[in-house]
């Protein structure tokens, strides 16, 4: 049987976060997207966390952080009232509940802002992960970031009564 991890805590996010959130992303995207993307769309896909505007769209959006014994391991961003921007684990606590905890604290937020319904554009590494929580794929999506074509899933699900 595993290790047992502390409990997971969640927080806001703070602009001195950047830099942790930027590692983060980077070696969830190195380690976790491997089997369904090439190394050059992960390299470009990587390349967004060395700009400013990383920083901005987090500060953007409603933004938590999952924590550790207090040090950072996985964010999570609403767009509005029913879009979730950004997911992202750091792959040594991926698979075990991370995850999980933060999309069911965007879900509740999303809701109490009167949301019927929230989409996320689904990575294909990610996809099964929202379908297993009641996500429907909705359409296929191309996207362009640094000259690399990267496919992903717009998916949604009912929320509340609604659901």
């Amino acid at each position: 049987m595993g290790q047992t991890l502390p409990k997971p805590g969640l927080r806001p996010f703070l602009p001195d976060d950047v830099p942790v959130l930027a590692a983060i992303f980077t070696a969830s995207i190195q380690e976790l997207t491997g089997d369904d993307y090439s190394e050059a769309q992960q390299q470009a896909w990587m390349e967004a966390a060395e700009t400013e505007e990383f920083g901005k769209r987090l500060a953007a959006d409603l933004t938590l952080i999952a924590t550790l014994e207090g040090s950072p391991v996985g964010f999570a961003s609403l767009r509005g009232a029913d879009h979730i921007r950004m997911l992202y684990v750091h792959p040594a606590v991926s698979g075990q509940g991370i995850a999980a905890m933060l999309v069911d604290a965007l879900e509740k937020l999303a809701g109490g802002r009167g949301a019927q319904s929230l989409t996320v554009d689904a990575s294909d590494t990610a996809q099964g992960f929202f379908a297993k929580r009641g996500y429907v794929a909705q359409q296929r999506n191309s996207v362009t970031v640094n000259d690399e074509w990267l496919a992903n899933t717009t998916m949604k699900k009912m929320l509340g009564a609604a659901a």
